[in-house]
This record gives structure tokens, sequence and C-alpha cells, in this order.
């Protein structure tokens, strides 16, 4: 599996200030949307079910909420930097700037959970994150986000 195929480049977004994390699922539906075709409502609606029953901010300043969606054939990705923070209940408790939200098919199953691996590895590498940190433009985020999951295969 591929960050590749589950992140298209239009799926990638920057946003100056966002004020919570619902404004933010409403955010990744729209992306979700306009990158998949999915519908945004049930995006959204899917992120939030997901949530509640646990946070999704998995620490250091980034979160990777999921959800399982009908109609949807294979995992997909959408991803945020947050130039301003937000709360995210994160089990660190800091605040989250860098999101990769992912959406698999209701019957995913494996696929779900070797995707979620995938972001958490990559995501968990603080080098990755200080280039996502230093850069706003979305082609570059999205370049640093698959081109560090080939280095790491590569070695």
């Amino acid at each position: 599996m591929q960050l590749s195929t589950l992140l298209k480049p239009e799926a990638v977004r920057v946003f100056g200030k966002m004020s919570s994390k619902k404004r933010l699922f409403q955010e990744l539906g729209e992306i979700a949307a306009g990158a998949y075709g999915l519908s945004a409502s049930e995006a959204v609606e899917a992120l939030q079910d997901r949530e509640s029953l646990g946070p999704t901010g998995v620490g250091h300043g980034v979160a990777l909420p999921h959800a399982r969606l009908a109609g949807l054939e294979h995992v997909r990705a959408a991803f945020v930097r947050l130039e301003k923070p937000i709360d995210f209940d994160a089990v660190d408790r800091q605040p989250v700037d860098l999101v990769l939200a992912l959406f698999a098919p209701l019957n995913s199953g494996v696929d779900h959970l070797k995707a979620l691996a995938l972001v958490s590895r990559t995501l968990r590498d603080a080098t990755v994150c200080e280039k996502l940190r230093a850069n706003t433009d979305p082609a570059t985020l999205h370049a640093v986000l698959t081109e560090a999951q080939a280095s790491s295969q590569a070695a």
C-alpha cells in the first residue's frame, strides 16, 4: 500500500485558522467530496461518529481521524496543515496542526488497518513532521508525505 495511491494532490490543503474540530471535519468532508466524489455530509457524519468513540489525536500535534463509508471502493486520504493548531483532545493534550484523515469502504477490514498503520508510521517521523510544518504549499506537502514513505521503504 502506497500513500501516493491513497492521497491525491488535490486532497492536500493548508488553513490559517480553524475554529474547532467540528469545522475541521466539515473542511475534510468538502475536500473528500471534491477530490474523491464522496458525499461531504456523509463523510463529516462518519468522522464525527468515529470521533465520538474516542479522540483520534495521536500526540505531537498529529491527528488521524478516520471513518468508513458506504459506496467507497478504496481507502482514500485527505491531509490538512493548520497554521494555528486547534484543541483536538489528543492523548498528550497538545493542540493539533497536522491532520491526515482516512476514508475507507465499509467492508475494508485489513486495508483500513494497513492504511492507518501506514499514515501513523509516516507521521511518527519527526523529520517528516518538521518538513510539513515548514511548508505551506500543498504540492510540497503532498511530495513530503509521499516521498517520506518511498524513502522509508527503500531503506
